[in-house]
Parts: structure tokens; C-alpha cells; sequence
């Protein structure tokens, strides 16, 4: 009896060894397909994979039809297929560059940046973009996400089509678009085109313009803000007061300064925003105005001047 209970323990161990060899021997043949730190965050596929959730075929066939599906399921194939390779999903992405989503443009912009044969040849993806931001027969709207485009792809080659675009586009709606792409290339333009901008008609695309000097890398027209403290829009002199306190413009304070008092500005939100800026460049010159900013019947403009004389 014991030796029939050592047969059958031995056959059982056997047949779990034999078992144990196999599954080692498969898992060793299978390709490891899993991405290092992309399979901890994925880690619940069974795939380990994230190439797996977005194949071509489900690319292709979400972007044939985007209309069919939630903006959302096309942001996460989009996302999900960052490394997937799809020639024939191109042109079907290209055209979500003018969808009516922002967030759908981006990642489409985001996705096509991304590929290594089929965007940025001869008449592709991207040559058509930038033909678009200055062909005047397309509508406006085109134009505009062309240009926005040309942002999210972050080319160089982009730089000088939108600052052409911000300074000669008869839209505003363009102009606005091609001042936020220059700023999203971090770039002034080949001619300065940013700082043309801060004069445009439009006081979007003059706030725009503002808000770029700040975030680009290197912007070399100072001067050009200085000019917006006088500016007919309230908005649009509280931005340029902010932006020459950022800046540290010493050539400004005395713009400034005549901007602190009630007597030559109107706007409780101008004051404030030049008594604050003038805290922000600390030149002791201003030690007066912001002291009798003390006194403003706006309680906004008492507390910057409070903040300010601490650096004065």
C-alpha cells in the first residue's frame, strides 16, 4: 500500500514538473512585448502592452467614421497608439485637425507628430497644413486650425507661416490662432511678427500677444509693451502693466507711475496692476506713487500698493 501512495505521489509530481517545463518553454517563446514603466501603469491588461489596446485596424476604424464615436474614444486610441504605425490612418487623422473639438485637434496634431513615414514628406500631412493657413479661398475657421495646428506640431518650419499669418491674415479669428501657435513654437517670429501683433486691431490678439512676450524664450521688443500702457483697452493696459512687472522693465516706471493714480486712470484693475508692477521692479523712484496709491478709494489698489512698498 505505501508503495502503490509513493507511485502515485511520484506520477503526480512528474506531470507538475512536465507542466511547469511547458508553461517555461511558451512563456519563452512569446515575444515580450511589454514597454518598461508603461506595463506598472497598464498593468491590468493581459497583454502587458499598450500597443495591444490601439492596433491599427481599431485606429483605422475609429477615425474612418469619428462622428460614430465620443470624442473621448478617440482621444484614448489617439493616446494609446502613440508608437503604432498606421500609413492608412493618416489621412483619416489629418483630417480631425479641423474637428470641432479643441481637445480632439490637439491630440490628432499631437498623434501626427509623432510618425516617422507619412506626415512630413513631399505634399503630406504637414505641407498641407501649413498650405492651408495661407490659402485665403478657405474659410476662416480652416485657417484658424491650420494655424493652431502648426502649434501643436511644433516644427520649426511652422514659425514663419503663422507669424505671416498673424500680421497679414485679414481674420482676426486667424490672427489670434496664428499668435497663440508662435507662442506655443516659443518663438517672436523671423521679423519680430509678436510684437507687430501687440498693435493689431483686435484686442484679443493684442492680449494674445501679451501673454507671449512672457512665455517665449527670448523676446527683444520691450519697448512695444511699454507703447500698450496707452492703450485704448482698460484689459489690455492692465496685461501690459503685468507683463513690464514681469518683464523688470526699468525703462516703464515712469509709464507706470502715471498709471497709479485715479487722476490719469480710470480702471480700479490698471491701477492696481502698475502699482503692483512697479513693486516687482523695485526702482525706488516709485516709492512715492505707491504710497499714494495708499490712499485709493480701491481696496485692490491699497493692497498692491501695501505688497509693493515692501520692495520699495
Amino acid at each position: 500500500m505505501m508503495t502503490d501512495k509513493i507511485r502515485r505521489f511520484s506520477s503526480v509530481s512528474l506531470g507538475l514538473a512536465a507542466t511547469a517545463l511547458v508553461s517555461v518553454s511558451s512563456a519563452a517563446d512569446a515575444p515580450d512585448l511589454t514597454h518598461p514603466g508603461r506595463s506598472s501603469v497598464y498593468r491590468n491588461l493581459s497583454t502587458s502592452s499598450l500597443e495591444a489596446v490601439s492596433t491599427p485596424d481599431s485606429i483605422l476604424a475609429l477615425v474612418e467614421a469619428p462622428d460614430s464615436s465620443a470624442p473621448t474614444a478617440i482621444w484614448a486610441m489617439l493616446e494609446h497608439g502613440e508608437r503604432v504605425e498606421c500609413l492608412s490612418c493618416i489621412p483619416y487623422v489629418s483630417k480631425l485637425l479641423y474637428a470641432s473639438s479643441p481637445k480632439t485637434r490637439e491630440i490628432s496634431a499631437w498623434w501626427l507628430r509623432r510618425r516617422i513615414f507619412g506626415v512630413f514628406g513631399k505634399g503630406e500631412a504637414y505641407e498641407q497644413t501649413v498650405d492651408a493657413v495661407s490659402d485665403q479661398s478657405k474659410s476662416e475657421l480652416t485657417r484658424a486650425y491650420a494655424a493652431s495646428a502648426l502649434g501643436e506640431f511644433l516644427e520649426g518650419a511652422g514659425i514663419a507661416p503663422v507669424a505671416t499669418a498673424l500680421v497679414k491674415d485679414r481674420s482676426p479669428m486667424v490672427r489670434l490662432a496664428a499668435a497663440n501657435a508662435l507662442v506655443r513654437l516659443n518663438d517672436q517670429g523671423p521679423n519680430a511678427e509678436l510684437a507687430s501683433a501687440l498693435t493689431d486691431g483686435d484686442e484679443e490678439v493684442r492680449l494674445a500677444a501679451l501673454s507671449g512676450v512672457t512665455q517665449i524664450n527670448v523676446f527683444s521688443n520691450v519697448d512695444a509693451v511699454v507703447g500698450m500702457i496707452s492703450d485704448a483697452s482698460p484689459l489690455v493696459r492692465r496685461r501690459a502693466a503685468q507683463t513690464l512687472g514681469a518683464l523688470r522693465s526699468a525703462d516703464s516706471v515712469m509709464g507706470l507711475m502715471a498709471l497709479t493714480s485715479a487722476d490719469t486712470e480710470p480702471d480700479a484693475g490698471v491701477r492696481s496692476a502698475a502699482v503692483w508692477a512697479l513693486g516687482q521692479i523695485g526702482d525706488p523712484a516709485a516709492r512715492e506713487a505707491a504710497l499714494a496709491a495708499q490712499t485709493d478709494v480701491d481696496s485692490g489698489v491699497r493692497d498692491a500698493a501695501t505688497v509693493a512698498l515692501i520692495r520699495l
